[in-house]
């Protein structure tokens, strides 16, 4: 009985069944349910950490190798950057107050409406969330910018999946440290948002993208960023358009007291 596999009668060899993958007869015992607990723990924990540090050694490269099949060892990319967004969205909110601080920025230095104010700040403190979300749009970005260079829509996404966690590895060690301290001075603090979103986020594209396509020279890796960011700001004013119209919408249904949510403050 232990040498058949209880799922499709297959024989047994070595501790898998070589037909469908289930694992050979073993009774269910103390021993049984420490060892699943222990793997379970300890095999999550190793691929995560794993997956980090090669990640941030060289992100490009990592997301390759994966691509190519080397993927044993690692956290799945996906839920790898669903689990960093949280943890990015956790710290950025309750630790950090993004939303409080940005939200103070736009009151004081920008003639924002109330409803946009508290757009803007939600959106920027739950960024790692958005683009979590955005990740299916940004694949298709990179795969209408690399097009020819031989990688699918599907790894397009398991890339941008590398992408995003790249970037919130970087925000989690490097970005939010210095953003705590700073958290007082509202205005630096903004500046210093903006400069990590934009400029640091186009040469963090770079260095992955070079990583990937290491045959590639950087001045056709740098032109190929400059396309997603063109494509990125197009699609931005796009959204803003909608937002604008849908606003118009929500203030004629709503009436005088929408409108005055919408204009800007004085």
């Amino acid at each position: 009985m232990e040498n058949i596999c209880l799922n499709c009668n297959e024989i047994i060899t070595a501790n898998f069944c070589g037909n469908c993958g289930q694992k050979k007869y073993k009774r269910i015992n103390r021993k049984y349910v420490i060892d699943e607990v222990q793997y379970t723990f300890l095999h999550t924990n190793k691929g995560f950490l794993y997956s980090v540090k090669k990640i941030l050694k060289n992100p490009g490269k990592t997301a390759k190798d994966f691509i190519d099949g080397n993927r044993v060892n690692h956290y799945k990319p996906i839920l790898l950057a669903f689990l960093l967004s949280g943890i990015s969205a956790f710290l950025s909110y309750k630790v950090i107050h993004f939303e409080k601080v940005l939200k103070l920025f736009y009151e004081k230095y920008t003639p924002n409406s109330s409803i946009l104010t508290d757009l803007m700040a939600t959106m920027n403190s739950y960024n790692s969330i958005f683009m979590l979300l955005l990740v299916p749009f940004f694949a298709l970005l990179s795969k209408t910018v690399f097009m020819k260079w031989g990688q699918n829509y599907y790894e397009h996404v398991v890339m941008n999946a590398f992408v995003l966690s790249y970037y919130n590895i970087l925000n989690i060690i490097f970005v939010y440290p210095i953003l705590y301290f700073i958290r007082d001075d509202i205005q630096l603090f903004a500046i210093f948002t903006t400069l990590v979103l934009f400029v640091g986020s186009f040469f963090m594209l770079i260095w992955f993208y070079k990583g990937f396509y290491s045959e590639r020279s950087w001045k056709t890796i740098i032109l190929r960023v400059i396309g997603i960011f063109g494509l990125i700001v197009v699609a931005y004013f796009i959204m803003l358009i909608l937002i604008v119209i849908g606003l118009s919408i929500y203030a004629y249904i709503k009436g005088p007291e929408a409108v005055q949510y919408l204009l800007p403050k004085k």
